[in-house]
């Protein structure tokens, strides 16, 4: 689509850390500011293998390589006074009690809760976000597109989307166009008079997220352990 539009583009593998550095230092080397940054890359395997950075694959590609673009971006991102918009799902509140080791701890995991604990991290990413850098100008959003009809669900291996196929109930799932208007819309508005920074979204407006979501400790302790995950990688 970028290549149709006529705009820049850059091919990186989320499951491959080093690609996402890599990514990184182009995205610097070539733009003296970003004024957006939409954080949308994410998928759910029928079985959870182990990347070679040695993270169960769910959970990189949909929190961990995000969390390492943004904080690498992060000085560019801050200077720009940019958006970050993080994608989550309403599927993070089927998460409830959890302890900080069972974030990167999802291999054995179902990946329906595989994915369900990374759409919460990046609900917590984008709270302590907000709070670490909204007083320096940065704008962070987390949002749920929906459940979206795409070839996404499919390679997931759930029984429960599967289901829901084979009903062929429309009326339950958004169209792709659908699922990206809550993105294009805050990407492309005004934070603090449009939208408020540091809330989760879910249909352009503001969500109740879970009570773990909002766990200001939680959001700290997790900021912490990715740090010094990715400072070792």
């Amino acid at each position: 689509m970028a290549a149709e539009l006529g705009a820049d583009y850059f091919v990186a593998d989320f499951a491959d850390l080093w690609q996402v550095r890599a990514l990184a230092d182009k995205i610097r080397s070539q733009y003296p500011r970003i004024d957006v940054l939409v954080n949308n890359a994410g998928g759910m395997t029928n079985k959870p293998y182990l990347t070679a950075d040695g993270y169960e694959i769910t959970y990189q590609v949909n929190y961990l390589a995000p969390f390492l673009l943004t904080t690498q971006l992060l000085d560019l991102l801050v200077e720009s006074r940019a958006s970050v918009i993080n994608t989550s799902s309403g599927a993070h509140k089927w998460v409830r009690n959890i302890a900080i080791a069972d974030f990167e701890n999802t291999l054995r995991r179902r990946p329906i809760v595989a994915y369900a604990i990374s759409k919460l991290a990046n609900i917590l990413f984008t709270r302590e976000l907000h709070r670490r850098y909204h007083p320096d100008g940065l704008s962070v959003a987390a949002v749920h597109p929906g459940v979206v009809a795409t070839n996404f669900s499919r390679a997931s291996g759930s029984q429960v989307f599967a289901l829901l196929e084979k009903l062929s109930l429309p009326r339950l799932f958004a169209t792709a166009e659908q699922g990206a208007a809550p993105l294009a819309w805050l990407a492309s508005s005004t934070p603090g008079i449009d939208w408020q920074p540091g809330e989760y979204y879910a249909k352009s407006e503001i969500a109740k997220a879970s009570r773990t979501a909002c766990d200001r400790h939680l959001a700290s302790d997790l900021w912490d352990r990715t740090l010094a995950t990715i400072g070792h990688l």
